[in-house]
């Protein structure tokens, strides 16, 4: 016996929500990198780095941000949903 063919209807992109979430993310983001490039910059200089040791913290600050975004983008996706079936 055999299963039925399981029909599903197309998915369609709603964009005002697609918009929404990108127009937040870009928002956030560029706050998020900024401070993680002027956080890496001020605490280079109250620890005493020099300009290698900036750019390591800047880097790691960035590394965070990036993880940071990736919760907000997962997070927004749930709230508001990018596709819907038709």
């Amino acid at each position: 016996m055999t299963n039925p063919p399981v029909v599903t209807s197309p998915r369609q992109i709603v964009w005002p929500s697609v918009i929404t979430v990108i127009s937040a993310a870009i928002l956030i983001g560029a706050e998020v990198f900024g401070a993680a490039f002027a956080g890496g910059w001020a605490l280079a200089i109250l620890f005493g780095l020099d300009a290698m040791g900036a750019r390591i913290l800047q880097a790691v600050l960035f590394a965070l941000g990036v993880l940071i975004m990736i919760g907000f983008i997962r997070g927004a996706r749930r709230v508001e949903p990018f596709t819907r079936r038709s």
